[in-house]
């Protein structure tokens, strides 16, 4: 099953968070500039109403005088308002007296400029107004108010805030669909290369008809992981092929020795034949040990051919195996495992492991000393003694190839074991440490630390 990747990880789902704000910001932007639009539109009207009725009453009192100007106002006021604008009006003498209209207070605007600004009908409510000098002694205010502005900016907010919801829904699902599709093709790819067996290379090359960039991408990445397994399966063949060459003379040296020890009398030809003998299978070793490395080296980070390894029933299964060794060294082997420590990887790879990290400590620890093994959950796999240990100018080159990390009074080995339990460990996503301890030797192998 496609795992779809998360809003934190994946940059297609980022893709289609920020298109989504974008959405939500172009729509906020409109409805800003829109709300504006219509509120200067809506003062436009409303001065250009003030000014045409200013314009009527001010050519009804030059035409016909003051009573007909009262009147006039008095007919207006008495009219009811039509499309939801109210008129207000206010005439005052040259005392301040109030002359006609149905404003009681007088706005601080100067006539004589003919000014214009916001009043104050009452407590809530504000108007456009316009004042004007008539005579000597008179005064006219006119204001109109626009009690359904609110409402209009209300109702078009809503309406954007409707559109803008169905905007960002429609991009999020449209975004959706596409992260869903893009996802599977770069799963897709991330599978051919966590396992680039048969079965993945097969699902990239049938999905090669796309002609967009994901599309070339998949193409060169099915050649790249073709070509690199042609080129991973020739050299394995001829390493194989070489191991074989070398293996099978140094085989057949080794039975021609034999055959002539049995057939030497001088007690000091055949020591030194024997000696050569024990040569040739430490070479043997050494050629044996150097493949498995390259092996483990080349599948590093590869998870093809891991299955669940119960670690616990390995390390219990040699515990006490080397626990009857340990009676015959002079050793003392403790076991601290706890059961059901499952991990997917190879048995017979873990198993080296383990191994080569007993060899080493049973090698070096002198007779009577300790060594232990642990495991726990994690996993958490140590090998400790209390040894000579490792000089600490030699540690940093332990795991190195043909590196001997202390003195041993037999001086054989290769210098392998521990590079080989380090590419084991690599090959499974595992590390192993060399952990510092007051004394002896302490090996952990642990998870692998994600940087």
């Amino acid at each position: 099953m496609i795992k779809l990747l998360g809003l934190r990880h994946s940059i297609y789902s980022r893709i289609v968070v920020l298109a989504c704000l974008s959405a939500l910001s172009i729509t906020f932007v409109l409805w800003i500039l829109t709300d504006t639009t219509i509120s200067r539109a809506n003062q436009i009207a409303l001065e250009r109403a003030v000014d045409v009725d200013m314009a009527g009453l001010v050519d009804i009192y030059t035409s016909n005088g003051l009573p007909e100007l009262q009147d006039r106002i008095a007919d207006r006021i008495a009219l009811e308002p039509r499309k939801g604008t109210l008129t207000h009006y206010m005439l005052v003498g040259g005392q301040g007296q109030r002359l006609a209209g149905d404003l009681t207070r007088w706005p601080d605007l100067h006539a004589s400029l003919s000014q214009t600004g916001k009043i104050a009908v009452d407590r809530n409510r504000h108007a456009y107004g316009r004042v004007t000098q008539l005579g000597p002694n008179l005064r006219l205010l006119v204001a109109h108010e626009a009690r359904d502005l609110n409402t209009l900016r209300r109702q078009v907010g809503f309406v954007f805030f409707a559109g803008g919801l169905i905007i960002v829904a429609a991009v999020a699902l449209t975004g959706l669909i596409a992260v869903r599709r893009l996802a599977t093709r770069i799963e897709r790819l991330n599978t051919a290369f966590r396992t680039p067996d048969d079965t993945a290379l097969e699902a990239l090359s049938r999905h090669l008809e796309n002609e967009d960039e994901i599309g070339e991408l998949t193409r060169h990445s099915a050649n790249a992981l073709a070509r690199l397994r042609r080129l991973a399966s020739a050299n394995r063949e001829t390493t194989d092929h070489v191991a074989h060459e070398i293996r099978t003379p140094l085989m057949h040296l080794d039975n021609r020795l034999v055959k002539t020890l049995a057939a030497t009398p001088d007690p000091e030809t055949a020591r030194r034949i024997a000696s050569a003998r024990s040569e040739i299978r430490r070479i043997i070793r050494m050629l044996e040990s150097l493949l498995d490395i390259a092996a483990s080296q080349a599948r590093r980070g590869d998870r093809h051919g891991l299955v669940p390894v119960d670690l616990s029933e390995i390390a219990q299964r040699l515990g006490e195996l080397y626990a009857d060794s340990a009676e015959e060294t002079g050793h003392a082997l403790i076991l601290d495992i706890e059961p059901d420590v499952v991990i997917p990887g190879e048995e017979m790879a873990l198993t080296r492991l383990i191994t080569n990290l007993l060899d080493n400590a049973f090698k070096f620890v002198p007779k009577g000393g300790t060594i232990t093994l642990a495991l726990e959950a994690g996993p958490r796999l140590t090998v400790r003694d209390d040894g000579p240990g490792i000089p600490e100018g030699q540690r940093e080159q332990v795991f190195e190839k043909f590196s001997r990390a202390g003195q041993h009074p037999e001086g054989n080995g290769a210098g392998l074991g521990l590079t080989l339990c380090r590419a084991i460990a690599q090959r499974h996503h595992l590390e192993i440490t060399l952990v510092d301890t007051p004394q002896g030797a302490c090996f952990t192998v642990t998870p692998e630390t994600t940087t």
